[in-house]
Order: C-alpha cells, then structure tokens, then sequence
C-alpha cells in the first residue's frame, strides 16, 4: 500500500508491505500523481516496507530522477540496510538522501500485540545464531 500525502513544498509518500514486481502495476499511477504535485521535497517513508526487490528500487529511482530534473530532491526515511544496499547495487544513491535521524513509530496496533514482520523473523534468527 502506498499513500501520499502533500503540504505546499513537500510530498510524501508512505509505503507498507511489499515493493516489489507484484506491485508494480500501481507504479505508473502513483507516480504520475507524485510528478504531477510539483513538490520540491519528495519524502519516501520505508518504516513499514517489508520487502524491496528491483523493480521497487527502479520505482523509487524513477522519482527520485523526476524531481532532480525539475531541481528537486528526494529524502528516504526508515530504509533498512537492505533496502539501502538494493539502491546501492543499482548504482543510484545519489538521487537520494537519507534521513538517519528518523525513528520509526513501533509497529503495536492498539491491542497490544507486536506486529511480526518478515525483517524481524529474520533478524531474530541471527540474533539466535549468535548465541
């Protein structure tokens, strides 16, 4: 799921769940609204992106080239590594800037249980492995 949300010079794109091939039938839509807004600030929220393959990457690398050639620049927020290393691999980190200083709200919805995502069951076996 992907929502956008807009202020006068910032556009921001919340997405959860997975980014990837599955998904990529929206990315044309989504992308036109985005372009269309004329933000100079593209925020991409990653928090809750549970996976990103490179077709997820080339969506966000395709926005983040829109908004630099109209003088723009795109900022992620809440990628993990392995996000990071995806854009990395497809040679596009400088179309991005990343914000380390943003924190993640928790994943607890209001009846307290832990949302388990496949980033934690992963990181939970090699926390286990350590052992």
């Amino acid at each position: 799921m992907i929502e956008i949300a807009t202020s006068p010079t910032t556009t921001t794109l919340v997405i959860a769940g997975e980014l990837d091939l599955q998904e990529r039938d929206q990315f044309p839509g989504i992308a036109a609204r985005v372009v269309g807004l004329r933000r100079q600030l593209l925020v991409i929220d990653m928090c809750r992106v549970t996976f990103m393959d490179s077709t997820g990457a080339a969506f966000l690398i395709s926005l983040a080239d829109s908004g630099a050639k109209r003088g723009g620049a795109t900022v992620i927020r809440g990628a993990d590594e392995r996000d990071l290393f995806v854009l990395e691999v497809c040679g596009a980190m400088d179309l991005f800037r990343i914000d380390n200083e943003h924190r993640c709200e928790p994943a607890t919805p209001a009846t307290g249980f832990h949302v388990v995502t496949p980033r934690m069951i992963a990181a939970d076996r090699v926390d286990r492995r350590a052992m």
